[in-house]
């Protein structure tokens, strides 16, 4: 798979660095992936989790403080954020292709890796398929079923509403629904933020910006409906860590939703984890970036 590079113009939604564009070939096709650069010295790589509204921006305070040590960088995966948003199939395969293919682009020497949410199961696939390229990993409230496969429905209703929401007209309508800003709030308040006075409206204007883009809504779909999980069941998600040797850490946080968190709690038994617990939920990451950081500060400088 042939990779480029362009360089792009500077974002105020990203993480404050020199903003650059991937040019990924995925499945016959040059796709543009948005990623950010910031401090000097031995790198990170930090990957958002799927959301509605992921971008590399809910990374910032972490790379701000990480910038100082470290060189930082941020993704956008495709179909989010400022990477391409194409009407394509979005599922494991092609997501655990491009970041096989970009950490291999992009880094000369094993990577730490931050991971939230979904990422950390792409993450943990990377480790085992190029344990070369991952010298330590962190996986920040780390996720692998999507909101309607959490909630129990079979496959085939979540493939109809995948569907359904990459359908145009009736599509459009499903997925501006699920993307007002009272309906943003509303999530952000049940499961990813735990202060809600820090949803305020500027917050949530910003949050909703995200989700205007063309293209928006397929990716997003794909995540939603469990078709980007990077596992089929817990024991796949726990086989990912046995066969691994590089240092691994896992933030629990403790008022993620109850089967996330017991998801979360059957990770962090392994032998193989260590393991912080810190007050938060899904977007602890965002949320709590200075506890993060005062709880993994040792972990990275080992």
């Amino acid at each position: 798979m042939t990779t480029t590079f362009t360089p792009a113009t500077a974002s105020n939604t990203g993480i404050g660095g020199t903003v650059k564009k991937y040019t990924w070939n995925g499945q016959d096709t040059e796709y543009q992936i948005a990623y950010e650069t910031l401090g000097t010295g031995e790198p990170v790589l930090l990957l958002p989790a799927f959301s509605t509204v992921s971008t590399r921006g809910e990374m910032k305070e972490i790379a701000r403080m990480l910038s100082s040590e470290y060189r930082v960088v941020a993704l956008d995966w495709l179909g989010f954020g400022e990477s391409d948003r194409p009407r394509v199939d979005y599922n494991p395969d092609l997501f655990n292709k491009l970041l096989q293919d970009f950490v291999s682009s992009v880094f000369e020497q094993p990577v730490i890796i931050l991971a939230a949410g979904h990422a950390a199961g792409y993450a943990l696939q990377l480790a085992n398929t190029q344990p070369e390229m991952v010298a330590k990993l962190v996986l920040i409230a780390p996720t692998w079923q999507g909101p309607l496969r959490v909630m129990g429905l079979p496959q085939t209703i979540r493939d109809g509403v995948k569907n359904l929401v990459r359908s145009p007209i009736v599509g459009q309508l499903l997925y501006y629904f699920n993307t007002t800003p009272s309906f943003l709030r509303l999530m952000y308040k049940r499961h990813v933020y735990v202060d809600e006075a820090k949803l305020t409206p500027e917050f949530i204007a910003q949050k909703h910006q995200v989700t205007q883009k063309t293209g928006s809504r397929y990716a997003p779909a794909a995540f939603v409906t469990g078709n980007l999980d990077p596992a089929s069941s817990r024991e796949e998600m726990l086989n990912y860590f046995r066969s691994l040797s590089m240092p691994i850490l896992l933030v629990l946080a403790e008022q993620a939703p109850p089967q996330s968190k017991a998801e979360m709690t059957s990770m962090a038994k392994l032998e193989r984890v260590q393991a912080i617990k810190l007050s938060g939920t899904l977007g602890i990451h965002e949320e709590y970036p200075e506890a993060i950081m005062s709880s993994i500060g040792d972990f990275l400088r080992a």
